[in-house]
């Protein structure tokens, strides 16, 4: 099989690539994968039976085109035209009907406002192009609808514009341009604010990219050479310095050191490294000179497996099923049919065109989906609003209409459900005073680079220190030197004989660390520290359990420390011990279980499970490549707004499933009248009425979506 990767125009939602990937995969000798958050379609066929050609035939087909480049969209060009164009149109048109001056002259008046409807039409030109498309090809979206319904309106328009320059003045009362130039404006600035939240998946990517260094210190002949990172071999000897990040997964040889792989673990404190230890790209080399033997390199280190994770995951999450699209795929083609029966119907009866086109355009007026292009934009606009003012930013509608259906939520633990750096949290001493034994341990750890040693350091604060000599560190047991004539060591059991563990244990399996000092080589106590669990995390958690949704903790942290952490937070489920890929694994799991999942998290090794997951939340304090791989960023860091993030989204929908009931509700009503059902009574509906139909279901739809603003998302 064959593989070729095609650039797809003209597809502008998830049915859209789930349409022409089914399109594709009809055809024999063909697999297909088409992507919307890449617009790329990745397609296997055999040669032997299928050409490029081929493929594309099928591409264009369906109602969508092979580029060579990625085509500059425009949006805010469009965008702009169109309310450059449709304001001064639509005060014309309404201005005069509530006393503001406008133009007397009716010529000139309907001319006007065909000149000002001719430009907005150009801008939304993919709208007819996308939507008759879809149309013909039996499969009508959003764009079918707005295609018929303002094309309806500017052909009736442009019908009464020829009458008007024929000398019939009345009919300059019976325009609709302003309603098919204010539809395009609407739909142009819904979909330019979509347009705004794409490409955050490059941003990830291009953030992963960054934490591996360009060029890398190789030993070569026997003498270090510089070179660009992708140069380096496997077998390679690598040479990393003391604040140097790692290039190239690997083995060391040569020295000892202490590894920051939060990127990979989560984990906020360092990992302690020998001979023998591997060490990955992307993490940093905190205080050690070593050399390592290059194990993996490019495309096959760790950091690049997460890259391709994050690509991977971001193209394939679930399209949400528009309620919109779902029901224009009924409501446009029983409008149409309706509305051109109507007018046959009127025709065989002896009408004449201009009384079939009445029918034919009032049915389609009514219809038009105006009410429609505000019922969904109109309440995410409200909800996410309101969510901003609670610290809650939704990066789309998508992930606003998502939450709603959330389910399970996991969390990450260090810097999600933790503070995210180590703090003092137990001090013991055997003879001399808690205050002396911080004191003395504190005069040593001021020599050391120990994140655990910035901990005791915080804890003693600005008081002096006494002066230390002989400093010695001795990497993965602990550190040692004189002070005031005292030989002072701290560090594990290795290095320091404890000959009561019980209190020390306790602390261990509350997830503690402990560090045992020795005075003169004689135990005298330990301090413990810890990642202590933010204050509003067992808010959070209990909140999500009223509420019904399963509560999981996904960290790549030891065993006894996450259970320890979910046992405080009452999580129902602990998973430890697991790396980056091995989220993603987990989260694809509870998905394929049938759970609606959202993944909170903060770190880089979270970006592959929050893209897989149906939501990704991110702390707004949490690493660039979480925010950037995330839909929602919690701006304040805290937790308990994951449970007022899927209330609001709950709040969301409910108002949209209104909306779409007043959109539709005076419309449907009216299209029988429109169709002339009363007629023979004397009663027949013209476009005027239908616009007016029209007016008063948007005037619903925002005044529905305006309460949402005031509706609460405290309380489950």
């Amino acid at each position: 099989m064959e593989k070729v990767v095609l650039k797809i125009g003209g597809m502008t939602c998830g049915a859209c690539s789930a349409y022409l990937q089914k399109q594709l995969n009809k055809q024999t000798g063909i697999r297909a994968n088409v992507n919307i958050a890449t617009h790329q379609a990745e397609v296997w066929y055999d040669a032997d039976t299928v050409t490029l050609q081929m493929i594309e035939k099928i591409v264009v087909k369906s109602g969508y085109k092979v580029i060579e480049a990625e085509e500059k969209s425009f949006l805010k060009e469009k965008l702009l035209v169109a309310l450059l164009f449709s304001v001064p149109l639509f005060y014309l048109c309404m201005g005069p009907m509530v006393g503001l001056p406008g133009i007397s002259d009716p010529v000139w008046n309907v001319t006007v406002q065909l000149l000002l409807t001719l430009p907005v039409m150009g801008v939304g030109y993919k709208f007819y192009t996308i939507g008759f498309s879809k149309l013909f090809h039996l499969s009508p979206n959003m764009d079918s609808l707005v295609a018929v319904g303002t094309l309806a309106s500017f052909i009736y328009s442009f019908y009464g514009t020829l009458m008007v320059w024929m000398g019939k003045a009345h009919f300059s009362h019976h325009l609709y341009y302003e309603s098919t130039a204010v539809i395009i404006a609407l739909i142009l600035l819904g979909r330019f604010l979509e347009h705004r939240s794409r490409g955050k998946t490059g941003d990830a990517i291009r953030s992963l990219m960054a934490l591996s260094p360009k060029n890398a210190t190789v030993l070569r002949d026997g003498e270090e050479t510089v070179i660009p990172a992708e140069e380096v071999k496997i077998g390679d000897i690598v040479i990393v310095k003391p604040g140097e990040n790692f290039s190239v997964d690997g083995s060391i040889l040569f020295g000892q050191t202490s590894v920051n792989e939060s990127m990979l673990t989560g984990e906020s404190l360092p990992v302690d490294k020998a001979v023998g230890d591997m060490v990955y790209s992307g993490t940093t080399n905190q205080n050690g000179y070593v050399k390592i033997e290059a194990t993996k390199v490019g495309d096959t280190t760790v950091i690049s497996q997460i890259i391709r994770l994050v690509e991977d995951a971001s193209g394939t999450k679930a399209p949400i099923a528009r309620l919109a699209d779902v029901i224009s795929g009924y409501f446009v083609p029983a409008v149409i049919s309706i509305a051109l029966l109507g007018a046959v119907i009127w025709a065989l009866l002896g009408k004449d065109f201009a009384f079939c086109l009445n029918i034919f355009v009032s049915v389609l007026v009514i219809a038009c989906p105006c009410a429609l292009g505000l019922a969904t934009p109109t309440a995410i606009i409200v909800g996410t609003g309101k969510a901003a003012k609670e610290g809650i930013l939704f990066k789309n509608a998508t992930a606003l209409e998502t939450a709603h259906k959330i389910d399970t939520v996991v969390f990450d633990k260090t810097g999600t459900l933790t503070v995210g750096e180590p703090v003092v949290t137990d001090v013991y001493s055997v003879s001399q005073s808690e205050e002396e034994l911080l004191r003395n341990t504190a005069a040593l750890e001021a020599y050391s680079e120990h994140p655990l040693g910035r901990a005791i350091l915080k804890k003693w604060g600005d008081n002096p220190l006494p002066q230390v000599e002989n400093f010695e560190s001795m990497t993965g047991f602990g550190i040692s030197g004189i002070v005031e004539t005292k030989e002072i060591k701290i560090g594990n059991d290795s290095l320091i004989e404890v000959p009561d563990r019980s209190v020390s244990d306790r602390l261990s399996i509350e997830g503690k660390t402990v560090l045992f000092v020795s005075v003169d080589g004689k135990y005298e106590g330990f301090i413990a520290v810890a990642d202590t669990v933010k204050q509003t995390s067992k808010k959070a958690i209990k909140a999500l359990n009223e509420m019904g949704i399963e509560t999981v903790m996904l960290t790549g942290d030891n065993r006894k420390t996450a259970d320890a952490i979910g046992k405080v937070c009452q999580i129902r489920q602990v998973i430890a011990e697991v790396r980056p890929h091995e989220k993603m694994e987990k989260i694809e799991a509870l998905k394929a279980a049938g759970k609606t999942v959202a993944m909170v998290g903060d770190g880089i090794n979270d970006a592959p499970a929050l893209t897989a997951a149906h939501i990704g939340i991110a702390l707004g304090n949490g690493t660039d490549i979480a925010i950037d791989s995330a839909d929602v960023i919690l701006v304040k860091g805290n937790p308990e707004s994951v449970a007022e993030a899927i209330l609001l989204s709950r709040q969301t929908m409910k108002t949209i499933r209104q909306n779409l009931f007043w959109a539709f509700c005076y419309n449907t009503l009216g299209i029988p009248l429109a169709a002339g059902v009363l007629y023979p009574f004397g009663i027949l509906m013209n476009p005027m009425i239908g616009a007016l139909a029209m007016s008063l279901s948007s005037v619903s739809v925002v005044t529905n979506s305006l309460r949402l603003g005031k509706a609460s998302p405290k309380k489950p």
